[in-house]
């Protein structure tokens, strides 16, 4: 089957958003690398395809998002995920950050707390032939205990403070990046590396992200 030709339009902007992304400071040429392969359209509502790669958050169903660009990059970078490595996903969302860590790791194991949201997800990413991506419908503040200890964690919702379950399961040199703060406005993303000595926690700057919620949505719940 002949793919269609790319809608030159989007490739620009593309283009211009990965040029955004540089001069805001990311650096790592696998991340950029991911982004540019993966059709950030495909993950957003089609009310909002032409604003796919404007450097904003957008919204999807539940009263999720698809998170910011330079967000997404940055907590990508951040994370320093090598060819090797598992990758823990709080939050499969859209699957637009699946699909980035799966072109950067060995497989990505990724929890969503809304069933409708991850069969739409899985669905999208089986369509883009990323086979190296585990699904699971559950509360993702338990973390995945089979897949312990964890290479690497991303959290894409914020706490109060990031879930015990999965800072405890770190392997050792393993790092875990998630937004911390009870309060929209004043969340911070945090870096948490497991050393020889414990724990290293380094501030990575402001962000804005929707509440981790533990449990299942009630109907979700009631039916699983």
């Amino acid at each position: 089957m002949v793919e269609p030709a790319p809608d030159q339009g989007l490739v620009q902007r593309k283009l211009r958003l990965l040029m955004e992304l540089r001069r805001a400071g990311i650096a790592d040429a696998r991340v950029l690398g991911a982004i540019e392969k993966t059709p950030r359209e495909r993950f957003v509502p089609p009310a909002f395809a032409d604003q796919a790669y404007e450097n904003m958050a957008l919204p999807i169903d539940h009263g999720q998002t698809v998170s910011q660009p330079y967000v997404v990059a940055l907590m990508t970078e951040k994370l320093e995920v090598g060819e090797r490595h598992n990758v823990l996903e709080i939050g499969t969302g859209s699957g637009y950050q699946t699909a980035i860590l799966a072109r950067l790791g060995r497989r990505v194991f990724t929890i969503e707390r809304h069933r409708e949201l991850l069969q739409v997800a899985e669905a999208r990413l089986d369509a883009l032939r990323l086979r190296n991506i585990v699904f699971r419908f559950g509360d993702g503040t338990k973390g995945w205990p089979e897949q312990r200890p964890y290479d690497r964690v991303i959290v894409t919702a914020a706490a109060a403070e990031a879930p015990s379950a999965l800072i405890d399961g770190l392997a050792p040199g393993g790092v875990l990046v998630t937004p911390v703060g009870g309060d929209r406005r004043d969340q911070q993303l945090v870096r948490i590396r497991r050393t020889d000595d414990g724990f290293q926690t380094e501030e990575l700057g402001l962000v804005r992200f929707v509440p981790l919620i533990a449990g299942l949505p009630r109907q979700d719940g009631a039916n699983g």
